[in-house]
């Protein structure tokens, strides 16, 4: 049962730039739910990248992508985007958003989300 559908990413060369989309299936709440985005390298474990309230007030970042990345979202669009700058060959992933239907504090926990996008191959280049 696929909830959320991811868009975006591919092959850039360092320093370059991508943006990831992911759209909500329309029998999600997801205006009420936070929403984050993940990644996993090879042989490493899930890491948290960034997530969004589910207001849009406020965000939260990794400090491995902190002023590289932006987390933004479109409640109407049932949208959530990952504008990713400055890349680097470390942030070499397959990246996935997730979504928290409980929402209270933003979670950086890969259990505590409840849904997930099937997940886009980004490739940094050095």
């Amino acid at each position: 049962q696929v909830q959320l559908v991811q868009s975006g990413g591919g092959l850039v060369q360092a320093g370059g730039s991508l943006k990831l989309s992911c759209v909500a299936d329309s029998g999600l709440a997801f205006s009420s739910d936070n929403m984050g985005w993940f990644r996993q390298a090879p042989g490493r474990e899930r890491e948290f990248v960034a997530a969004i309230t589910w207001s849009g007030g406020s965000t939260d970042y990794a400090d491995s992508v902190k002023g590289r990345f932006t987390i933004s979202r479109d409640n109407d669009k049932k949208m959530v985007y990952l504008q990713m700058n400055s890349l680097k060959p470390e942030d070499t992933a397959v990246y996935y958003c997730a979504g928290d239907r409980y929402p209270g504090y933003i979670q950086r926990v890969p259990d505590e989300y409840d849904y997930w996008g099937q997940g886009t191959q980004v490739t940094v280049s050095s």
